[in-house]
């Protein structure tokens, strides 16, 4: 009777470990981890302004981050050596040791966010808080600590890889303004710079060239009534002049303007909002958590949406620095009436194609490929400006949306948006085609 007593007791103890140890597993690889960690280094990149295209490239580095130390634990999906221009290696972990690698996943993310932004102490408090979680989680001391470990070597891998994409050597070149008519100038209200004017050197993730898709040729400058370029004005100024509220409310919702110059009198101040990749990555974490994706599934399309937008801004700011299109505010105000305004403040760089149409048709695609089409979701990323919540039917629907928006806010024409929405759909297929997250 002793002996089946002692059983009993040694059984239920085994059992109780093992569901203990299954039960840190699954807490630790709750993929909330992960999708706080986005959104802090979202809240990082607003803080530190930078310009939607680098915002993208800091996306896409953390995400391929986190990508690769999940796909070193699970034989279901498969690394991006290989698949992407110019990477070739990434860290390994130690055969025969126990890791947790959503756990490594979440720190490679961070780490990667914290190298690419400026604004340490921003991290200070969301780190703590994170580890704070992780080890209530139940997770052995020893297990973190590697994983921990091996996160660090996974982001010092995609660093390394980071170093040769001809970032550091387009810094601090500045764009000349010509005097042609029908070119680009800065625009009110603070006239500033054109941004990364040598962006489409910066080396793709999956594109043969950063032209690969070039969008037609747009219209040359002619004032002419009746000529395809004056109506393409006057649609523009017509449009603002007759907005109606929910188009006013589109324009609004879709700004993403990192940094809006306000001034009133002799005092101006900025205004920081999140950038048109920060908003689709918002809608990564939002679907993705209405659709109760795991932590694997979610980082892939953290991996696959960032890539489409960080190409997409390679394919689009080709053409924008090719073409070099006045904006309609300059038209507009010199030829039709200087006293008109658009309802957004104009971004400080060309025209044509328009990169929120671009990145949109693009982030769409990639994200339907891993979370499905006709995904209906409610947008509420925009809520901590203001804005309320927007309803979409499906990827396709807000990327549609998110590029009329331009026309509603009188700083894009339409031929901008209708061309640049298909150029960035075709990036979205080149990137999902080119590249093979899932091993089956």
């Amino acid at each position: 009777m002793k002996k089946l007593f002692l059983f009993v007791l040694l059984a239920t103890a085994i059992f109780s470990c093992k569901k203990s140890n299954e039960n840190w597993q699954q807490a630790a690889s709750n993929p909330e981890f992960l999708r706080r960690t986005q959104s802090q280094l979202t809240e990082s990149i607003i803080h530190d302004i930078f310009a939607p295209p680098v915002s993208s490239r800091i996306y896409m580095y953390s995400a391929l981050a986190a990508y690769e130390a999940l796909a070193a634990g699970n034989s279901n999906y498969q690394s991006m050596v290989g698949q992407l221009k110019g990477f070739k290696k990434v860290a390994k972990p130690e055969a025969g040791k126990e890791y947790c690698y959503p756990v490594a996943a979440v720190h490679a993310y961070l780490t990667i966010g914290k190298s690419l932004t400026f604004a340490q102490e921003v991290y200070v408090d969301f780190e703590k808080k994170l580890e704070q979680d992780y080890k209530a989680t139940g997770i052995p001391s020893d297990v973190y600590e590697r994983s921990i470990a091996f996160g660090d070597s996974i982001a010092a891998s995609i660093m390394n890889y980071s170093k040769g994409d001809n970032y550091k050597q387009t810094r601090g070149f500045r764009y000349t303004v010509t005097q042609k008519k029908g070119t680009w100038v800065p625009t009110p209200p603070a006239y500033i710079d054109a941004a990364e004017p040598y962006w489409s050197k910066i080396r793709p993730t999956t594109l043969d060239t950063s032209s690969q898709f070039m969008p037609p040729k747009p219209y040359e400058y002619d004032m002419a009534k009746g000529s395809k370029y004056y109506d393409m004005v006057m649609d523009v100024y017509n449009t603002i002049n007759n907005l109606t509220e929910e188009q006013r409310n589109i324009a609004n919702f879709w700004d993403c303007n990192p940094f809006k110059m306000n001034i009133t009198g002799h005092a101006m101040f900025a205004t920081k909002k999140v950038s048109p990749g920060g908003h689709w990555m918002a809608i990564v974490t939002q679907t993705s958590r209405q659709l109760k994706a795991d932590i694997y599934q979610t980082s892939e399309a953290y991996l696959l949406t960032s890539m489409a937008v960080f190409d997409g801004f390679i394919s689009c700011w080709d053409e924008k620095y090719r073409s070099v299109k006045v904006r309609p505010e300059t038209v507009i105000n010199e030829v039709v009436d200087k006293n008109w305004q658009p309802v957004l403040q104009t971004p400080p760089f060309p025209e044509y194609p328009s990169g929120h149409s671009v990145i949109s048709g693009a982030a769409s695609v990639a994200l339907s490929s891993v979370l499905g089409d006709n995904i209906a979701f409610a947008d509420s990323s925009e809520m901590q400006y203001g804005l309320p919540v927007r309803n979409f039917k499906s990827y396709k629907d807000a990327a549609e949306e998110a590029s009329i928006s331009r026309l509603y806010g009188g700083i894009h024409f339409r031929p901008a948006l209708d061309l640049g929405l298909e150029q960035g759909r075709k990036v979205g297929n080149w990137v999902i085609t080119k590249v093979k997250t899932r091993k089956k």
